[in-house]
């Protein structure tokens, strides 16, 4: 398991705060889908394979104190002192967990690794308060420097106490969009292997002119839209370090880009291993109302022509069995 310190806590909120604009548009993504709570009982169903990440993080574990509180600020921007997206396994310096002003949806994602734009899935069904409500947690490890998905068992074992979450795994063959390679065994020009470990503790100037091939301003473990300018006006520029394709895949879900819908879910078919750094640029073109602020370039690829150009990747529609976590409840969290 990789192990990379962590940035200070405001160093992580310099940087959210440099592309709050497009969070809605770039949160990071899930491995599994989330359905609406079925809310009557459940018959027994058999308990499913343990993932491997729990199992590696060393099975159930709790806070040793935890304060939940409901954010009653008209404030709608969240803060944490580590990421709580997929990306890197890390540790975490100290034992404090601490969010302010965050979605439940956000919360159960992370607790179950799952991506932030896939958490749109619990929408249908559930009661209105999981949208109206922010809550602000406080919480104390009982061991120092965990990682983070031992921080992942803890919130699972809160959700669990304090709202009463209860679900289980279901199989559904859905639609899907495969993410695939467009040549059998060969990526495009812009998706490389990850092999420098050592570059990953500096991040360069993210207003510095881009340059080709230039990853520094992408932090290493995370997949970001807009943190540096791109080389034409009208265009944006993404990227990511040290990162899976079922990360690239989990990322697309739920951005908005042109040409991902926003109804189904994507899945990595690349049957590529191992962790890669790419970087693409693109006209800024979203599905919806969502609009870049400046002209796009009339010139530029795609989201689509950027994926199968510079990357070699492609997107195909077929169905595929998909692990679905049903919430049978979940209630108002019990107060502190």
């Amino acid at each position: 398991m990789k192990n990379h310190t962590t940035e200070t806590p405001s160093g992580w909120r310099n940087l959210a705060l440099a592309t709050a604009a497009l969070m809605a548009l770039t949160m990071p993504v899930f491995l599994g889908l989330v359905e609406a709570p079925r809310l009557q009982a459940q018959a027994p169903v058999a308990s499913p394979p343990i993932p491997q990440w729990q199992i590696d993080a060393g099975g159930k574990m709790a806070f040793d104190v935890a304060s939940v509180k409901v954010n009653k600020s008209d404030d709608r921007g969240m803060n944490a002192n580590f990421p709580l997206t997929l990306g890197l396994n890390f540790a975490v310096v100290g034992n404090l967990f601490s969010v302010t002003n965050a979605p439940l949806r956000m919360l159960i994602g992370f607790a179950y690794k799952l991506s932030v734009g896939q958490t749109r899935f619990l929408m249908p069904g559930l009661p209105s308060w999981v949208d109206e409500m922010r809550f602000d947690i406080n919480a104390r490890a009982a061991i120092d420097n965990p990682t983070k998905d031992q921080f992942r068992l803890m919130v699972q074992s809160l959700l669990a106490d304090r709202f009463k979450l209860a679900m289980h795994h279901a199989t559904r063959q859905l639609p899907i969009l495969e993410l695939v390679l467009s040549k059998p065994g060969k990526t495009g020009p812009q998706l490389t292997h990850h092999v420098d470990d050592a570059k990953c503790g500096a991040v360069g100037r993210p207003d510095a002119p881009p340059e080709p091939g230039d990853l520094s301003p992408f932090p290493c473990g995370m997949i970001m839209i807009g943190p540096a300018p791109s080389s034409v006006p009208g265009r944006v520029r993404g990227g990511g370090r040290d990162v899976s394709m079922d990360y690239i895949a989990a990322f697309l879900n739920g951005t908005g880009l042109q040409g991902v819908s926003s109804d189904l879910l994507v899945v990595n078919g690349t049957g590529l291993d191992g962790e890669y750094d790419f970087w693409m640029e693109m006209v800024p073109q979203f599905n919806g109302p969502a609009q870049p602020a400046i002209p796009p370039d009339p010139n530029g690829p795609t989201f689509l022509e950027a994926l199968q150009d510079q990357l070699g990747l492609k997107l195909k529609s077929t169905t595929s069995p998909v692990d679905i976590l049903v919430i049978d409840h979940i209630e108002e969290p019990s107060p502190n």
